[in-house]
């Protein structure tokens, strides 16, 4: 009988799962998306229900698709989007609200108010996190804030809070018969809610927060049987893999030794490099978060930079001005004129992460002309991304004191070569893509199958990892500087642009 591991990628966007192989090859996938919701302005939520609803279709699917019995399925693993937060209750399992997606800005006031009070990063040391909208703390407080009677039930120990990935398995292993209340390390690491060196929850983070300690899921390593799935074609498959989506992806990409950096271009866009076992602090605006852990060997820990609109800003160009038709068009519009034309696209929609952090810029597009043309927008917006990626690389280099080679890319980016190609060329470094690009489901099935023996180690899995196509810089030196001189001009024309 031939044995496969599975994967619920549960995105953004959308909901995927797939099968792969002992070989870590993709047998079958299905995929969903759902909606997006923009209640206001800055405001981004997703509905629970249809989160939990789309990832048992799609497992239905994928698994049919293979042609595989439950059986044959040894394990699954679960990767998420980070910091989106969800509080339901025990009883019912309905969520009190729409899940709060990472993107949201509600909690700028809040922001402002606790910084105000002890500065921008006065839990940094803790936590390795800024103050910021980003992040799951002041979501979840503004969920018991302004969900009528939520505090009450939360004292009365009748709710729980988690991050998606929590929520999935809480669900998927029994819900209110049962359901097991878990996350992993990593996406702990993004709650603010979490102490670096401890690795626990921080009663003095929940007290400053004003969060329950009852809410919070078991925090476990991001590789071991949390339970078993209860529910359609996943009953009596084990749940043994968790990982925040980006640190799926460094898994996925086999970046086990320190200084390896993996960069994914996705709705945002995340460089992890690995740190090892030594946490790093960032001087330079990055985050210090968790890697990994693989059952009980020694927690892995990385620098992130966290861009927060990258394929979105394509997204933005098809959905809001409908430039193009669908996301892939962009590579030919911007194919059809020389260069940007002095255009600068800054997507600051929702504040700038890394290595800004500043709430309250906003986007910009600077060095408009009578020239300037669609193609030249097309052409700016791809170019926004790799900017971001050498603002994050140079914050990154400084921070952990080594110089980077190279970067391995992943995510639904990467196969626009005019952009990958850029993106060499604005780092003047190679770029790899590998053959399996799909690293971020990869990373959670990999985490699963070390669980559960299906993998006998990190050799095994370095040893499958293979590069597809490698871009090497070939744009000279002076235009390369006096194209990011002009990006870190623009950069600036986005600060400071909300006062409130």
């Amino acid at each position: 009988m031939k044995r496969y591991v599975g994967a619920i990628d549960q995105g953004t966007t959308s909901t995927r799962f797939m099968v792969f192989d002992g070989e870590g090859r993709v047998v079958s996938v299905a995929q969903k998306e759902h909606q997006q919701i923009y209640p206001r302005p800055g405001w981004v939520e997703h509905d629970p229900a249809e989160i939990i609803a789309r990832t048992t279709e799609v497992a239905d699917e994928a698994i049919r698709r293979a042609g595989i019995a439950a059986a044959e399925l040894v394990a699954v693993g679960i990767t998420n989007q980070r910091e989106t937060t969800i509080i339901w209750e025990k009883k019912t399992g309905k969520a009190i609200g729409n899940a709060i997606v990472w993107q949201d800005t509600r909690v700028a006031d809040d922001v402002a108010r606790y910084a105000a009070a002890g500065g921008q990063n006065r839990f940094r040391e803790a936590t390795g996190l800024p103050l910021s909208t980003y992040f799951s703390s002041l979501k979840a407080r503004w969920l018991l804030q302004n969900v009528a009677g939520a505090r009450e039930r939360a004292a009365a120990g009748e709710l729980l809070f988690g991050t998606v990935d929590s929520f999935l398995v809480w669900h998927l292993t029994g819900g209110t018969s049962g359901g097991v209340h878990v996350t992993d390390l990593t996406n702990a690491s993004r709650t603010q809610l979490f102490n670096l060196s401890k690795l626990q929850w921080d009663p003095a983070l929940l007290a400053a927060f004003e969060i329950p300690a009852s809410l919070l899921p078991a925090v476990r390593s991001s590789s071991e049987i949390y339970g078993e799935g209860t529910v359609g074609a996943l009953k009596g498959v084990p749940i043994a893999g968790i990982l925040g989506d980006q640190q799926a992806a460094l898994v996925g990409q086999t970046c086990f030794d320190p200084g390896e950096v993996k960069n994914t271009y996705g709705t945002g866009c995340f460089l992890l490099m690995n740190t090892g076992e030594r946490r790093v602090p960032s001087a330079a605006g990055l985050l210090t978060t968790v890697a990994y852990q693989f059952g009980k060997s020694p927690v892995h820990f990385a620098l992130e930079g966290s861009i927060a609109i990258s394929g979105a800003l394509v997204q933005w160009l098809r959905d809001n001005l409908g430039l193009i038709a669908k996301s892939t068009d962009v590579e030919a519009l911007a194919r059809s004129v020389e260069d940007n034309g002095g255009v600068y696209f800054v997507p600051a929609f929702s504040g700038l992460y890394a290595p800004y952090w500043k709430d309250s810029a906003r986007g910009v597009i600077a060095g408009l002309t009578r020239f300037a043309n669609k193609g030249h927008l097309a052409r700016a917006a791809l170019e926004a991304t790799a900017y971001q990626t050498r603002d994050v690389v140079e914050a990154m280099e400084q921070d952990a004191r080594i110089e980077l080679k190279g970067v391995r890319v992943d995510g639904g980016m990467v196969g626009n070569e005019l952009l990958m190609q850029f993106q060499s060329d604005i780092l003047n470094r190679e770029v790899v893509r590998p053959v399996v690009q799909e690293t971020t489901a990869l990373g959670a099935a990999y985490a699963a199958g070390l669980a559960t023996g299906f993998y006998s180690g990190t050799e095994e899995l370095r040893a499958k990892w293979k590069s597809d196509q490698v871009w090497k810089p070939q744009m000279a030196s002076a235009d390369r500087e006096k194209l990011y001189r002009n990006w870190k001009k623009a950069v600036t024309r986005s600060f400071d642009w909300t006062e409130d």
